[in-house]
């Protein structure tokens, strides 16, 4: 199981970086929707506590 975990973990390395390397724009595109989406997952969180509190 070791084994398998750091082949797909080496697998999606070599995926990221050949992403980065051959479309650097979409590359930062993506990682601009991903900081977006755990800004706003973070948001709601602070929502929902917030309205738990009051």
């Amino acid at each position: 199981m070791g084994q398998a975990k750091k082949v797909v973990l080496y697998g999606l390395a070599v995926f990221v970086l050949y992403t980065i390397i051959t479309s650097p724009d979409r590359a930062a595109d993506l990682v601009q929707v991903g900081f977006e989406g755990i800004s706003s997952a973070a948001q709601g969180v602070g929502a929902f506590m917030s309205a738990l509190v009051n």
